[in-house]
């Protein structure tokens, strides 16, 4: 089990840090309660990915899970016979590290130390809005409506009947958890008792239960900044459900979801791209075109003989960049617009042109580049 949180991620032992966030988030996106709705495997599972990353993304937690593990793992002695040398020789189960039940409990934050006091933090929400393409290039402020867990009013989240109050959990004396000995090992779990949080409500509040929450609908202005793109994540700090038991709120992360326009065709590099078709005298002849920026419309030249496809660039007319580095700049592709059909007057033009070219072949050098 020494690298089973790895596995847990879906990561290597040598993953760097955003390895990690990356593998972390991808997995809290499918598993999360709020996609998964009544699925208890699904919660199980998205619990077991939060345990496993509060752990591996923090350096000094994670240095402890790695070190546990390289002395002996989680199941054995690594080498040590009873009475001899070993990392946990002895039978204490006594190191350079302590005893392995309070390294456990220190990484995972459920050993011993744990009281009736500490605060549990509420879950992080995810949500979407949807944005047109000139809201995510200007910035735009747009309401959400989220569905959540909230502080009872009724017993301000202590989860006992007004009047009353919590008491010490018996079994666990406000521990919150009991340690049972397997072999040389100490291991913490939830007090079956208080399930885990130290307290006894024996007046449970009529409003929310005894949970200290109900569930409310909150609305939310979210400033989105200019130049969003689609995916972008914002935060809004404290904006997620309630903790239990008083503990203070999560955070609420909106996804912005961003309309294509019938214009512009947005970049990877964040850079605009326009497709705009010249005449064939423009083409040949050269000359300046009036194009579309963002607001309203600007010319450009474009020089004589220019080809199919080429690429005329206006630098800082595009959206504005991320942490205020300007903005980006829009490109346009020229692309040479051939007539489906011919009037009687092109006709005849295209043939004086044919044969004031004396009959030259533009693909001559390639043929004879090819040994045709």
């Amino acid at each position: 089990m020494a690298d089973e949180l790895y596995k847990t991620l879906g990561v290597s032992k040598d993953a760097s840090e955003d390895e990690i966030k990356k593998a972390y988030r991808k997995l809290a996106r499918k598993y999360h309660p709020d996609r998964n709705p009544d699925d208890k495997e699904a919660e199980e599972k998205f619990k077991e990915i939060s345990a496993a990353h509060d752990v591996l993304a923090d350096p000094e937690k994670r240095k402890e899970y790695d070190e546990a593990s390289r002395f002996g793992g989680f199941g054995g002695f690594g080498g040590g016979a009873p009475g001899g040398g070993g990392p946990f020789a002895g039978g204490g189960a006594q190191s350079g590290f302590g005893d392995l039940g309070d390294i456990l409990g220190g990484i995972f934050n459920r050993g011993g130390g744990r009281t009736q006091t500490q605060e549990v933090r509420g879950r992080d929400l995810e949500t979407e809005v949807q944005l047109n393409f000139d809201q995510a290039v200007n910035g735009a402020q747009i309401s959400v409506t989220v569905p959540k867990a909230e502080r009872c009013q009724t017993c301000h989240g202590s989860g006992a009947e007004p009047g009353t109050a919590p008491t010490v959990c018996p079994r666990c004396e406000g521990r919150g958890v009991e340690a049972s000995s397997q072999g040389f090992f100490s291991i913490s779990q939830p007090c079956p008792q208080c399930g885990g949080s130290g307290q006894i409500i024996e007046h449970p509040c009529q409003t929310c239960g005894g949970s200290g929450l109900t569930q409310q609908t909150k609305r939310y202005k979210v400033n989105v900044p200019a130049g969003v793109k689609d995916g972008s994540r914002i935060r809004l700090a404290g904006k997620g459900e309630a903790g239990p038991r008083g503990g203070p709120p999560g955070d609420l992360y909106v996804t912005t979801r961003v309309a294509s326009s019938p214009v512009f065709k947005r970049l990877d590099d964040g850079n605009l791209e326009v497709d705009v078709p010249i005449t064939i005298p423009e083409a040949l002849r050269g000359g300046t075109i009036e194009v579309p920026v963002l607001h309203g419309t600007k010319k450009i030249k474009i020089a004589p003989g220019t080809r199919s496809g080429t690429i005329q660039r206006l630098r800082g007319e595009g959206p504005p960049k991320p942490k205020g580095k300007g903005n980006g700049d829009i490109r346009y592709r020229l692309e040479i617009a051939i007539p489906a059909e011919l009037s009687e007057e092109q006709s005849e033009a295209i043939e004086k042109f044919a044969e004031a070219s004396n009959g030259s072949d533009p693909r001559a050098e390639l043929l004879r580049r090819a040994g045709a």
